[in-house]
C-alpha cells in the first residue's frame, strides 16, 4: 500500500512539475503606432517568481519616455495563471504595479493536434486590476 501510494505522488508531482516548466519563460509584447511604441514583458521564474516591465514612448508627449515595474508570485491550475503581490515584499521605489486580482490564461498548441495551423504560444490576460493590462496577449519568447 505504502509503495502504490509512493507512485501515485510522485507521478502527480512530476505532472505539476511538467506544467509549470512549460510555462517558464520571457513573454513579450511590442505595440507601434506612428506617434508612440510601447513594449511589455513578463519573466516567469521556475520559483513561482514574476517581474514585469512596461515601456512607453510617446514622440510628442513631454516627458516622451515612461517605465512602470512589478513583481511578485505566480500560480498555475490548468491553463490560468494566477498573479498575486504582497504590499511588504514586492513593492518598492521602481515596482509599484500591484498584480493582485490578475490572471492570465496559457494558450499553446496542444501536443495531441496533427493540425498545420499556428498557434503561437502566449499568455492572455482577461482579469486584473491595472486596466491597461486586461485583453493583452503576451507571447512567449
Amino acid at each position: 500500500m505504502k509503495k502504490i501510494l509512493l507512485v501515485i505522488l510522485s507521478t502527480l508531482c512530476f505532472s505539476i512539475f511538467a506544467q509549470s516548466e512549460k510555462l517558464v519563460g520571457d513573454y513579450n509584447l511590442s505595440i507601434e503606432t506612428e506617434n508612440a511604441s510601447f513594449t511589455y514583458t513578463l519573466s516567469l521564474q521556475q520559483d513561482g517568481t514574476f517581474t514585469f516591465h512596461f515601456y512607453s514612448n510617446h514622440k510628442q508627449a513631454i516627458s516622451p519616455e515612461f517605465n512602470t515595474y512589478g513583481k511578485g508570485t505566480w500560480t498555475a491550475e490548468k491553463n490560468i495563471i494566477t498573479f498575486s503581490t504582497n504590499q511588504n515584499i514586492d513593492f518598492n521605489d521602481q515596482h509599484t504595479l500591484d498584480f493582485n486580482n490578475s490572471k492570465a490564461r496559457f494558450i499553446s498548441k496542444l501536443p495531441r493536434d496533427k493540425a498545420d495551423k499556428v498557434i503561437k504560444t502566449r499568455l492572455q490576460f482577461y482579469k486584473s486590476d491595472i486596466s491597461w493590462m486586461e485583453r493583452k496577449e503576451l507571447l512567449k519568447q
